[in-house]
Parts: C-alpha cells; structure tokens; sequence
C-alpha cells in the first residue's frame, strides 16, 4: 500500500546540447517542510530540448505517484512547457504531442496539479543534476546528494580561510571523469580547482567538454615527440608553469616518465580491484572482459598513486559492486563507473587534507 502524502513540491529540467542532441531529464521531489524525497536525472541519448523538458515531468509524475502522493506543486523553467499544460498555448509539434497526452494522462492520477513557470535562476537544483547527468551520459540517483547551501563554492572556501588544491588532469577520451570532479568541486564537495587539463589526443570529446566548462586545455600527443622523455618533460613543464598540486589521470592511457617533483603526487583509477587485471593493455571493456572471462563475483575500482610501471603504484582507495550472471562488459563498465564517481574524490580529498603517507609502497591514511 502506498503511504499519502498530501502535497509534493517538484522541480523539474530537462535539456539537449544541440537540439537536438545529448539529453537529459531530471526532477527533485520535497515534501512541504523542503524535505528531499528523490533527486533523479536520467540521460535520453539524442532528442530535443522540449522532449526532453516533458521528460523531466512524467518521471517526476511517475516518482510522485508511486510514493502516494495527492496533491503537486511542479515548477519548471519551461515557459512554453508550463503555458502548453495550463492549455495556454496549443501542442502542434508532432514530435511533442505523444509524451503531452503521456503527461495529462499522469496528470488525472492526481486529485490537484499546479504546473508553475519559474526562472533558471530559481531553478538551479534541477539544473545542475541534468547537467550532471549530461556530463557523465549515465542517470544519477542523488537523493540527499545535493547542495542545499546557496552560498557559493568561493564564499565557503573564503570562509573557512582554506585554500582549495590546484589539480591539472590528464586525459585521452571523453573526460567523463573530469566532469565527474568538476561536479563535486561545483557543489562544493571537494575544496580543488582544476588548473589546467592536458589530452593526449586532439579530436575527442573531453577537449571540448573541457573547453565548454571554461577550462584551460593543452594538447600534448606522444607521437609528436622524439622519445618518452621528452614527451615526459613537455608534460612535466605544462604542470610546473599552471603550479599544479596533484596530477589527476581520468582515461589517460599513455605511460609517462613521472619526475621526482611528482611523486606520490600522481594519481589514476583503474577499473578494477588491483592488483588484479592491471597492467599494459587492461583498459576500458578489457579489463571488464576479463573480469567476467575469469567468473569474479565482485569487481570495482581502485584509486592508486602512479609510478612508472602501469598499475602498480600504491593504492589509495578501493570500491566495490556485485558481478551480475547476465552482465555484459556494458553493463559491469556503467556499475563499476558508478563507483569510481565516488573514489575518486574521495582520494583527491584525502590527499587535499592532509591524510595521505607512503611507507614501503603502502599508502597510510590518517585519522
């Protein structure tokens, strides 16, 4: 039986980079003391901005329901949505118009519905969930996850007279994991800063998602260089001149000389518990194929400091999740993703506070 709930306050986003494009859809749900119940954001692949907006609302309307809810409170920063429900204006997309009946049909479950419009502004909660939906193409499940503090990143810093880390990021694809940071840092879950992001490849996504998020990028490719020593040295000079604390490897898959000013000053996750199915050429779905070629029953992700051998430097920290019967390298890869979301700044942060010492290639973590 489902408990009521006489009145639910929902905040709705959705939005496509390219419209159409990437989307995503995303929704919170409070209850009337501002109460989270549910901060959901589901990514949509290829669609359009008001696909996507309407999106946002069925969810919302299906979570709403499924919890017992009575009465709803939906603001959105969708003018032309919220004016096209109040049958203000008229739908004559066809594109539109199966998921505008989808949502009047959810509407009826409902004793009373408010569709309300308000500004982006007002509605940056929602926001940010869609756009990290967006920026790490997976749903997110950040119930209780976001920042209710309206004061900024800068403020709380300033206030706690605290210094935020200078990292410098290392990249060869998407830069998912860089999204990833750059989320935890934006609500104001790790005091960091990224300074400077280097791709080891001129033309993949994460340069232009980098670029987008008002990031300094420099391209450095290993085939451009004479030897691995220059090629070390050249990334070594980018670091020193942007003053870089620590090196963050988020998909970079070139082995680079680290110079002794670096030591356990460079990190790298890696898609499984090492020391098992580490080393050259376990990257990516290699590694979750051979996961599920060997039968483990648990895999997950670790967080190491680098050294110049390829997964053998001390581990930081280390994150579980259950090897499924009917797991692809896909569907293990989306899981084992999920966790490496929440080591990685976690061991940036310890490193930032102070936490971290190496003794005979084992890293200590202070209390």
């Amino acid at each position: 039986m489902k408990q009521k709930l006489d009145q639910i306050i929902i905040y709705t986003d959705g939005g496509s980079r390219g419209n159409p494009g990437p989307a995503a859809a995303g929704f919170i749900l409070n209850d009337t003391a501002g109460t989270q119940l549910q901060a959901k954001a589901f990514f949509l692949g290829r669609t359009t901005n008001n696909v996507a907006e309407y999106t946002a609302v069925c969810k919302a309307l299906e979570a709403a329901d499924k919890i017992g809810a009575e009465s709803l409170t939906v603001f959105t920063d969708s003018e032309l949505l919220t004016k096209q429900l109040n049958g203000q204006y008229k739908v004559k997309s066809d594109n539109i118009k199966p998921i505008f009946r989808q949502t009047l049909q959810l509407l009826g479950k409902f004793k009373s519905c408010v569709i309300q419009h308000i500004s982006r502004e007002q509605n940056k909660q929602a926001d940010s969930l869609v756009n990290r939906a967006l920026n790490l193409e997976q749903d997110i499940d950040a119930a209780g996850d976001l920042e209710q503090s309206t004061q900024t990143l800068c403020e709380r810093q300033a206030a706690s007279g605290e210094k935020p880390i200078r990292l410098g990021v290392l990249i060869s694809g998407g830069g998912t994991t860089l999204m990833n940071i750059l989320e935890y840092i934006e609500q104001g879950r790790l005091n960091a800063q990224v300074v400077l992001v280097i791709c080891s490849r001129s033309k993949v996504a994460g340069v232009e998602r980098a670029k987008t998020a008002g990031l300094k990028v420099t391209i450095i490719r290993k085939k451009d260089h004479s030897d691995i020593d220059e090629f070390s040295s050249r990334i070594e000079n980018e670091l020193a001149s942007a003053y870089v604390d620590l090196v963050v490897q988020g998909g970079w898959l070139c082995l680079w000389k680290i110079p002794a000013r670096y030591r356990n000053r460079v990190m790298n996750i890696h898609p499984a518990l090492l020391p098992s199915f580490g080393g050259q050429g376990m990257w990516g779905h290699y590694v979750h194929e051979a996961v599920l070629r060997a039968g483990c029953k648990v895999s997950g992700c670790t967080v190491h400091f680098c050294s110049n051998e390829y997964d053998k430097g001390p581990i930081i920290v280390q994150r579980t999740c259950l090897v499924e019967e009917d797991d692809t390298h896909e569907t293990l890869a989306s899981r084992v993703f999920q966790q490496e979301c929440i080591a990685y700044p976690q061991a940036i942060k310890l490193f930032a506070e102070g936490k971290l010492s190496v003794r005979d290639n084992k890293v200590k973590i202070k209390e």
